[in-house]
């Protein structure tokens, strides 16, 4: 129990507390939500106001950790008034850790320096919030260092250093398969081997809000020649993202055993995707322009502390695994639940505990060769997609690649993203308490393209 007043469909309760960045909300601003817009600056200060969540978007037992600043607040610690620092979510305020500590690592703007510390540092610091607000003899020194959500602006929750994006629902793999091999094996040969993925851009990694231009490049239609302009073909990803904490050496594997060692939290992706640009580049060398524009997460970061109630098998495997890959000892399926919004419309519900492959496993795959881990590398699930029509992560599959436009409320059609559509990602799981924690949302403005 808390000493704190909270909503009764907060999923930002005590078995949460997720982190984010955070500052004061502009002057004359209502602020915005937790998954809010209005970016600004560059892809590590750009910023998003931090309002509530969607009712049950934010259930007691969550935490997400962020970084924000609000206006007039008076004990701002070791930050300048106004500064970007971590903050802590609680029901719909934000506890903020700069001031409230006095622990420069809180007021750098960014949740790096905190997550490099390690997991013996993110559980003392988790248990001591959790003291501070359940304890009324706290009561006295937090209060004042507790801000609403509505009083601040959010911002991108951490520095990005390298980001990979994975392929792991074999429902989302199967279904493309159909679509574009149409009489052959929906799955490639080495689906069932490897967690199949690829290096994205750090750079475009930005705070959920910020507008989605529609990109520009080459495309291809059957027997034409290539042409140059606006994709035709904007689409949509729902991932789950998971945030590196602790680096590893160059050289060193991480086996799958160490992946709570060293992910710190999990966020929402949009990894937003241009289906003709990429099927005109991909081969051989995979995605480039096609999906490097823009990658979107949420401001919000659940530690993986919270996800125990969440843990599930993943899928039974119908192919032996080698060694490296192996997770009978570390099983690290999560039952989240994902919903995706079109202009408001909830057009999908995919569930992620379904994936074929682990964060644990793609995390060992991404560093078998020696491949290092940096503080602040971001990697993402891959579409997320089940088995039924209304679970699929992407338009691709639930227009089933332009042939079965998706009909909206107000009569409009839709197989790809139109220039005005918004889209909005959000998803929950089980806390130890019972309840369901939020992840807060990812959304997105598509605009035209300006040339």
């Amino acid at each position: 129990m808390t000493w704190l007043e909270l909503p009764s469909d907060t999923g930002f309760g005590l078995a949460n507390l997720p982190y984010g960045i955070f500052s004061p909300a502009p002057a004359g601003s209502a602020g915005s939500s937790a998954a809010g817009s209005s970016p600004a600056g560059s892809s590590s200060a750009a910023s998003s106001p931090a309002g509530s969540s969607p009712a049950g978007s934010s259930p007691a037992g969550s935490s997400p950790a962020g970084s924000s600043s609000a206006a007039g607040h008076a004990a701002w610690g070791p930050a300048a008034p106004g500064a970007a620092r971590t903050g802590v979510a609680i029901g719909d305020q934000v506890l903020d850790l700069a001031g409230l500590t006095g622990d420069p690592v809180h007021a750098t703007g960014s949740l790096n320096a905190f997550m490099a510390q390690g997991p013996e540092s993110w559980a003392a610091t988790r248990a001591m919030i959790t003291a501070w607000l359940t304890d009324p003899a706290h009561r006295e020194r937090v209060e004042p260092h507790l801000i609403p959500r509505s009083a601040v602006t959010m911002h991108l929750p951490i520095e990005v250093a390298d980001y990979v994006d994975f392929y792991s629902s074999q429902d989302h793999a199967e279904n493309l398969g159909r679509m574009f091999r149409p009489g052959s094996p929906p799955l490639t040969p080495n689906w069932k081997h490897l967690p199949i993925g690829y290096h994205g851009r750090s750079g475009t990694v930005q705070l959920s809000g910020t507008p989605v231009v529609r990109p520009r490049g080459q495309s291809r239609r059957p027997d034409e020649a290539p042409v140059f302009g606006p994709s035709r073909r904007l689409d949509i990803e729902a991932e789950v993202g998971f945030v590196v904490g602790t680096p590893s050496p160059l050289g060193t594997p991480v086996p799958v055993r160490d992946f709570a060692s060293h992910v710190f939290g999990v966020c929402l992706v949009n990894d937003w995707s241009a289906r003709d640009l990429q099927a005109w580049e991909y081969v051989p060398l995979g995605p480039f322009l096609g999906k490097s524009f823009l990658t979107s997460i949420s401001p919000w970061v659940v530690p993986l502390a919270a996800l125990s109630a969440a843990r599930v098998d993943p899928p039974a495997r119908d192919e032996p695994l080698l060694l490296y890959l192996s997770d009978d000892d570390a099983r690290w399926g999560l039952d989240i639940s994902l919903e995706v919004r079109l202009n408001g419309t909830v057009i999908s519900r995919p569930p992620f505990a379904g994936m074929y492959w682990t964060p644990a496993q793609q995390l060992a795959h991404m560093t078998v060769n020696g491949a290092s881990l940096r503080t602040g590398d971001l990697y993402a699930s891959g579409t997320v997609s089940g088995p039924t029509p209304d679970s699929r992560g992407s338009l691709i599959e639930l227009s089933w690649n332009g042939q079965d436009p998706l009909k909206l409320p107000d009569g409009s059609t839709r197989t790809f993203l139109e220039d005005g559509d918004e889209v909005t990602i959000t998803a929950t799981a089980p806390a130890p308490d019972g309840t369901r924690l939020s992840f807060g949302e990812v959304t997105g403005h598509v605009l035209p393209s300006p040339h």
